[in-house]
């Protein structure tokens, strides 16, 4: 859908806009993660278990919003690829975790390059400041707080 042809009345709603936004902003960034052989579920797997540890396919999965099934086949994904171990759970033997391995590291440093140029693409309309601004609104409405050890990207 072209954007600037929709009817006047979608276009002055704010929740509309945030729709054809995210539309667009999620399929510049699936494009470049698929030009870097990956998934956004990889790089959301990945940076949750670098920030929080070994997690288990389930906590990892209710951390980033991914259904269990895809949760399977993204961690098989990821194994595959040597960026994540998996092994039994200290806690509970039971139950298995993931945990990131040094190459996982690497991959995620190299998939955080790829998506910051996904922010570049998708604000490159927007300046500096209009893009700290956007962020802290977005932050805001999403009930999310910024990272305190994070500035916003520009």
């Amino acid at each position: 859908m072209d954007v600037s042809t929709a009817p006047a009345r979608l276009r002055a709603l704010p929740t509309w806009l945030l729709n054809q936004a995210a539309r667009r902003a999620s399929g510049v960034v699936a494009e470049r993660m698929r030009a870097a052989g990956s998934h956004r579920s990889h790089y959301a797997m990945l940076a949750a278990l670098d920030e929080r540890g070994a997690l288990s396919q389930a906590d990892l999965g209710r951390l980033v919003g991914l259904d269990r099934s895809d949760v399977a086949g993204a961690v098989a994904d990821l194994l595959a690829a040597g960026v994540v171990d998996r092994r039994p759970d200290p806690d509970d033997r039971r139950r298995n975790s993931v945990a990131l391995t040094p190459a996982g590291r690497r991959r995620l440093a190299e998939l955080h390059d790829v998506v910051l140029a996904a922010q570049d693409d998708v604000l490159a309309p927007l300046d500096p400041d209009e893009r700290a601004q956007l962020l802290r609104l977005l932050a805001r409405l999403a009930g999310a707080p910024l990272p305190d050890d994070e500035p916003a990207h520009p």
